[in-house]
């Protein structure tokens, strides 16, 4: 590809994936839907305006999307508010995984497309988006609600066992040989955690004062570097990419520094997670999601019973009302960035077939789903049992 079309590439990317996104939120959709969409519809497998042939050559591009996406979920993520919720929060997240990540894992197997497939589509089906969930507890004006921080809590839970995740399963999708290859891969890959966990706890300090520069410029350039850097350097060490850009935005996140660069990471977050998201679209082949529409109209509703399971089941444990509880378990309802990662780990380690395209169905339905239930929650009390939540009355603040 000549710079020239590459060049014409990328800008066409950017832009059609902006112009659907825009009519889209009319209607009140999120974007990341709206972007694969965009790249379904000017791919290669796609009749009309194709805009490149071979999605791999937008590798890189990819890829730092990626690294901006955790990046910004790792400086979002905060241990102090983790142990602020308490016993109840953790119990209420527990639950969440369990029933979430049990009945993906359950379901992967049921579909029997292998146990490495299992995994992925577990983790799939188990973890929601935490893009979307915020979008939406902003954009429908409920962060104040007093269920909504028990749903940011929950997010933080997931965000948390998405790190352990992908440290466990690098090393199932690199096919080590044997469990003694395995567990010595998840040991060098769980260390390289410990560390990065380590000095977002306690080097703070440290941080602030190697990013400390006033210039905006030069603090943008630092912390772009360090994230790159600690992306590619979980690759060598057997974590993924997106994992290290986690744990860097983490350790940023805990210093003096944090709120500059929250401020400076949103646009490459917006346009390069954008470039993310168009580049699994175009990927996406519409003759192979044809053969995995049942299969992902029923993870859809499977998603749905397990979340409004897992909504009653922390509404009763926090004294919440029907309602509240129906608040809960939609509005962590939508999948997104974590499992289009998935998928992209998946068919790099020449996993079926059948996985990339069932994972892009499936998010792209409940991202549609998702946002349109939530903005009808009031409507849609039917759908928990009255029984399954005895709201007590709420501690006295």
């Amino acid at each position: 590809m000549s710079n020239g079309h590459a060049l014409l590439a990328v800008g066409g990317a950017f832009l059609a994936a902006g112009a659907l996104a825009r009519v889209g939120a009319r209607i009140g959709l999120p974007t990341i839907p709206l972007f694969m969409l965009a790249g379904f519809v000017f791919g290669p497998h796609t009749p009309g305006l194709s805009l490149v042939d071979d999605p791999a050559e937008f590798g890189v591009l990819a890829g730092l999307g990626l690294v901006f996406l955790l990046f910004y979920l790792g400086l979002e993520f905060s241990l102090d508010d983790l142990a602020r919720g308490g016993a109840r929060l953790a119990w209420a997240g527990l639950a969440y995984l369990v029933l979430n990540i049990g009945g993906g894992l359950a379901f992967g197997f049921a579909l029997g497309w292998g146990t490495r497939e299992a995994l992925v589509i577990a983790g799939a089906i188990g973890i929601s988006s935490s893009a979307i969930v915020t979008k939406l507890l902003l954009e429908t004006r409920r962060m104040n609600n007093r269920e909504s921080r028990l749903i940011m809590g929950i997010v933080v839970l997931e965000d948390l066992f998405l790190a352990l995740y992908l440290a466990l399963l690098q090393p199932v999708l690199s096919g080590a040989d044997g469990f003694g290859a395995a567990l010595a891969d998840f040991g060098k890959a769980f260390g390289f955690l410990l560390v990065l966990a380590a000095l977002a706890r306690w080097g703070g300090r440290l941080v602030s004062r190697l990013f400390g520069s006033a210039d905006d410029e030069l603090l943008t350039v630092c912390f772009v570097g360090v994230a790159v850097l600690g992306a590619a350097a979980a690759e060598e060490v057997g974590v993924s990419d997106a994992i290290g850009a986690f744990m860097v935005g983490m350790m940023l996140g805990n210093s003096q520094v944090a709120p500059r660069v929250h401020k400076l990471v949103l646009p490459l977050r917006d346009a390069f997670g954008a470039l993310f998201f168009f580049i699994f679209g175009l990927s996406i082949d519409p003759g192979a999601v044809g053969t995995v529409v049942l299969p992902v109209l029923a993870a859809v509703v499977l998603t749905l019973v397990l979340n409004l399971a897992a909504g009653a089941f922390a509404a009763r444990l926090h004294g919440f009302d029907r309602q509240e509880g129906v608040n809960i378990g939609l509005t962590v309802l939508t999948r997104g960035e974590f499992s289009l990662v998935l998928a992209t780990m998946a068919t790099a380690a020449g996993l079926d077939s059948r996985v990339a395209p069932f994972v892009a169905g499936y998010v792209l339905l409940l991202a549609v789903i998702g946002p349109l239930a939530v903005l009808r929650s009031d409507r849609l009390t039917w759908l928990l049992p009255a029984k399954l939540v005895r709201p007590r009355p709420a501690p006295v603040p």
